[in-house]
């Protein structure tokens, strides 16, 4: 399947392109329920609330300033490099002005963007759980949608550099990047990582250097439930994504949702089988994060390989991603309860790499390596930086009582479980 110069969508296209875009939520609400389950039972409420809370300000701001960057219109934001302009921000109006008398293409790219933007801030704010304050999670979200998510949208789908590699480089087509394993996976999880570092492991996790205490999350049917209804989702948004940024054709979308489920499918198997030999018996949280793993290496190759590449990516995704999980909080001592680094980050950079290892045009996979050192090297250090100052201004971390007492009453001042007696950890007493 090979992207072509950007259409007029057809009347049907435009349709089935709407109808995708609006089951693609189900992928929010399934990130939403998992990030829930995999904290703790006192900041249950905190985290379910903070993700309506980051969704929304990440929307607006998107909508009021981000969607201007991340516009696919021609101007005068380039850099030039070998002769070539190099295209880095995009020049669209403001608040969305006019957006009902553009074209139909551009009205769906810009609810895709907000969709996208919307499911980047879930993923920094999954990692920061039990310690993250909602005021500074919003804070984020508002930098992430207004500049952050933007940019990379405007490199990888509105005619920014990354999508100008073809023309100008003779790499391949450009970055690929249908689903958004670059401009939401990848990003989010390296927002993620950023925020880890910032607001530093939850207390007791690491007692002593080289330990790690286990916090399991409180409610791993939760967990599991998150990954079926995020599968509806990420179907819908892969498809809708060959069709908007790929110019799949209609009748193309049915290997796209095989390719989908068979890299689900093939990262579960591979995380079930690593955890039962390592620990004995398959562990359950792992699986739900080798299932996203895969779901979050589709995103990149369910529009561009073969079923048998997009089995065989899912397949390593869901190897690495308890090896990661584990390496990142004993190695590093890196404390992400959702996993996010591992299942978003590292998926993601490997699904770009295996799109141009698997797509069938010629040099396309020095143009995906470019997008994953693009990542690592500019994105993670801006965002890091961004991250840093914004924490100097208003503090990542709740205080020492609120992460004891919990998030949900420190905060909101209720339990999610009013009726349950809520655990307390012995570290704090």
């Amino acid at each position: 399947m090979t992207p072509l110069a950007p259409m007029p969508f057809p009347e049907s296209s435009f349709a089935l392109t709407l109808g995708l875009l609006l089951l693609a939520p189900l992928a929010i609400a399934g990130i939403a329920v998992v990030n829930t389950g995999l904290g703790r039972s006192r900041s249950a409420m905190q985290s379910l609330l903070g993700s309506l809370v980051v969704i929304s300000t990440a929307m607006i701001a998107f909508a009021v300033v981000g969607s201007a960057i991340a516009a696919g219109t021609n101007s005068d934001h380039v850099f030039r490099l070998a002769g070539k302009a190099w295209n880095w921000a995009g020049a669209g109006p403001l608040f969305l002005s006019g957006l009902g008398a553009s074209p139909a293409r551009m009205q769906l790219a810009v609810l895709f963007e907000l969709l996208s933007v919307a499911l980047v801030v879930l993923i920094p704010w999954g990692s920061g759980a039990d310690r993250l304050r909602l005021p500074a999670g919003a804070a984020i979200a508002a930098i992430i949608g207004a500049v952050v998510f933007p940019l990379a949208a405007h490199w990888t789908w509105g005619g920014g550099w990354l999508s100008q590699l073809g023309a100008n480089f003779s790499s391949g087509g450009g970055l690929f990047d249908g689903g958004g394993a670059a401009s939401v996976h990848a990003l989010g999880g390296l927002s993620a990582l950023a925020v880890v570092w910032i607001a530093g492991p939850r207390k007791g996790k690491f007692p002593r250097e080289g330990l790690s205490t286990a916090m399991p999350g409180h409610n791993v049917v939760y967990v599991l439930l998150g990954c079926l209804i995020a599968l509806v989702g990420w179907l819908a948004w892969n498809m809708a994504g060959s069709l908007l940024w790929l110019n799949a054709a209609p009748g193309a979308l049915a290997v796209t949702a095989v390719n989908t489920l068979l890299s689900a499918a093939a990262a579960l198997v591979a995380t079930f089988s690593v955890t039962r030999i390592r620990f004995g018996k398959p562990d359950a949280s792992l699986c739900a994060n080798g299932w996203l793993s895969g779901l979050v290496t589709s995103s990149a190759c369910a529009g561009l390989v073969s079923p048998l590449a997009a089995l065989f990516t899912g397949l390593v995704a869901g190897i690495i991603t308890p090896l990661l999980v584990e390496l990142f909080e004993l190695a590093l001592s890196i404390d992400d309860p959702s996993g996010a680094v591992s299942v978003h980050g590292a998926a993601g950079l490997w699904g770009l790499a295996a799109a141009g290892m698997f797509a069938p045009q010629q040099g396309q996979f020095v143009a995906q390596l470019i997008g994953v050192s693009t990542l690592l090297g500019l994105m993670l250090p801006l965002v890091y930086f961004v991250f840093w100052l914004l924490n100097r201004v208003l503090p990542f971390r709740v205080d020492p009582d609120g992460e004891r007492i919990g998030m949900d009453l420190h905060e909101l001042g209720g339990n999610a479980y009013p009726e349950f007696v809520v655990h307390r950890d012995e570290s704090y007493r």
